[in-house]
C-alpha cells in the first residue's frame, strides 16, 4: 500500500537513524521507500529541513506531496488545520496536494512539537510490523495515512451533480417569464465558470498524478536493475 509515514522523535540524532532503518529496511526489499524527509520544528512552529532525498530522478515526490506536507507541519503553532481548512483556501489547497486528511495532519502536528523531530517518507509496504517495530527500538512515535483515489471519486461526483443542476436550470431558463430569465442566466453563468474551474482543477490534478507514477516507476525501474546487477554478480565471479 501506497502511504505517508510520519515518525516522531525527541532528538535529530533519533530521526536520522530512522532515516537509515527505513533504507535499509528498502535495501532489503521490505519495502519502496519512494522518498523522505528529516525534519525539525523550530520553536516558531516553521519546519527546518534537515536531510531529504527524492529517489526518483525528477524532484516530484517531494516538490509536491511530502512538500506540501512538510510546509503545513511547518504551519504556525497551535492551530487546527481541521477547524479552519474549510475556510482558507491555501491550506486546503496545500491540504489536496498532501494529499492527507485534515485530521491525520491535526493528530501528527499535537505531537510534533517545537524541539521535536520527525521522518516524513511516502513509502509502499504491505506489512507496518517490520517499520513499527524498528522504530519503536529509537522510541518513535509513528503515523501512517494511507493514500487513495477517494478524493478524486469525490470529485468526479461533485461535477456530476453541478452538471445536473446545470441543465435544469437551462431547462428552467428556456421556459421561463423574461423577468426571470435575467437572474437564471447570471446564475447559469457562474456554474458554468465554477464548472470550468472544477475540471481544470481536476487536470491539474490527473498532471501532477501522472507524474508521480513516473517518478515511481523510475525508481521501481532503478531498483529492479540493480536486483538483476546483484543476482549476476556471483556468475561472474565464477566465470572469472
Amino acid at each position: 500500500m501506497d502511504r505517508v509515514l510520519v515518525v516522531v522523535f525527541s532528538e535529530a540524532s533519533e530521526a536520522l537513524k530512522a532515516r537509515d532503518a527505513l533504507k535499509s529496511l528498502d535495501r532489503e526489499d521490505v519495502l519502496t521507500l519512494y522518498a523522505y524527509a528529516v525534519i525539525t520544528k523550530q520553536p516558531d512552529g516553521t519546519c527546518l529541513v534537515n536531510d531529504e532525498h527524492d529517489l526518483g530522478e525528477a524532484k516530484t515526490l517531494l516538490g509536491t506531496g511530502l512538500g506540501s506536507l512538510i510546509g503545513l507541519l511547518g504551519g504556525a503553532a497551535g492551530v487546527a488545520v481541521g477547524a479552519v481548512a474549510g475556510s482558507l483556501t491555501g491550506i486546503t489547497a496545500a491540504l489536496e496536494k498532501s494529499r492527507v486528511s485534515a485530521e491525520f495532519l491535526d493528530e501528527v502536528s499535537k505531537e510534533l512539537t517545537p524541539g521535536k523531530c520527525a521522518l516524513v517518507a511516502e513509502v509502499d509496504e504491505e506489512w507496518s510490523k517490520w517499520v513499527d517495530l524498528c522504530m519503536e527500538e529509537l522510541r518513535g512515535t509513528v503515523y501512517r495515512y494511507t493514500l487513495s483515489e477517494v478524493k478524486k471519486a469525490e470529485h468526479a461526483a461533485d461535477v456530476a451533480v453541478m452538471k445536473a443542476d446545470l441543465a435544469l436550470l437551462k431547462a428552467e431558463h428556456a421556459e421561463a417569464e423574461a423577468n426571470r430569465q435575467a437572474k437564471l442566466h447570471e446564475r447559469i453563468n457562474q456554474l458554468e465558470t465554477k464548472i470550468q474551474q472544477r475540471l481544470e482543477k481536476e487536470k491539474e490534478q490527473r498532471e501532477e498524478a501522472d507524474r508521480r507514477d513516473r517518478a515511481k516507476a523510475e525508481i521501481l525501474k532503478a531498483r529492479a536493475s540493480a536486483t538483476k546487477a546483484k543476482a549476476a554478480e556471483p556468475q561472474r565471479l565464477a566465470g572469472d
